[in-house]
């Protein structure tokens, strides 16, 4: 009988430590949904490398059309898709996706988390075209877009009196993918959606940024929205900020960069932070 004791206290010790370790995997709660919001002058395919590692761990990932006709109606849209989600959902925003998604996820508890790529994160009251105003600091560049509209953009008129953009195929290269191959970039230039003049004045509401959890990947070579101007609004934001030598095309130079991101912000808010991301992200210090 002497000979059991020891096993019988063996067991006794492992049991609780299976135990813990279960309630710990499901203390996390179900995987959040993936939506990606793409910016202007593009679609949804501009995410495929990120949609392709994030399906390969486990995730449901959706990436609806941005209509690109105006914040308001914009974000209306993507937040009506957001409704047909069950379950929790880290909404990601490229570019103006970024503004989309500030004003699509308020008021949405389904939202944990908002992860901004390159991205504006616009404050109450704010528009793309006063972000985009600010003069950058001394021996700093300002955005490639901000220069003479007739040398930026393509004109094409619409019925009601608004106005298609486009940017010109020569320009979009060297500003929007200048860490792409040029026959790549010059394919993203024939195939860019148009933006609607009248969306670059429209004023944003109230931020989700202000009670949902955020993230902010900074691509440092961006050209279209400058890093200076990216981490004033992630520093504002008190995001999570992670730093990479990209374009402002940085989901498809750095697909892996940009998909980390993302699964570091889900492990995170699902209370399960230690999961390897791949990347050390630094907090936000203003």
């Amino acid at each position: 009988m002497k000979k059991f004791i020891p096993l019988a206290i063996l067991a006794l010790l492992i049991v609780p430590a299976y135990v813990v370790a279960a309630r710990s995997d499901t203390a996390s709660g179900p995987k959040p949904s993936i939506v990606l919001i793409h910016g202007a002058w593009a679609d949804g395919s501009s995410w495929s490398g990120v949609i392709q590692r994030l399906q390969e761990r486990g995730y449901t990932v959706y990436a609806p059309p941005n209509p690109l006709r105006g914040l308001t109606s914009d974000s209306a849209y993507i937040a009506s898709f957001l409704q047909t989600i069950s379950g929790p959902i880290i909404l990601v925003g490229h570019s103006y996706g970024g503004a989309v998604i500030t004003n699509a996820a308020t008021g949405n508890p389904n939202v944990k988390a908002l992860v901004y790529i390159d991205a504006f994160a616009p404050d109450q009251g704010e528009s793309l075209a006063t972000l985009s105003s600010v003069p950058p600091p001394p021996g700093q560049s300002p955005s490639c877009v901000s220069g003479d509209p007739t040398q930026v953009f393509n004109f094409v008129p619409l019925t009601g009196g608004d106005i298609d953009l486009y940017i010109k195929p020569s320009l979009f290269p060297s500003c929007f993918a200048n860490d792409l191959p040029p026959n790549e970039g010059a394919v993203l230039a024939s195939t860019q959606r148009p933006f609607a003049l009248s969306a670059l004045s429209q004023t944003s509401g109230v931020p989700a940024w202000k009670t949902i959890p955020s993230f902010y990947l900074v691509g440092t070579i961006d050209r279209a929205i400058p890093p200076f101007a990216q981490l004033f609004m992630a520093h504002r934001a008190n995001a999570t900020i992670v730093e990479v030598r990209g374009s402002h095309l940085v989901m498809i130079s750095h697909p892996r960069a940009v998909a980390d991101l993302i699964n570091q912000a889900a492990q995170t808010v699902s209370g399960n932070s230690n999961a390897n991301s791949g990347l050390t992200l630094a907090p936000a210090a203003l």
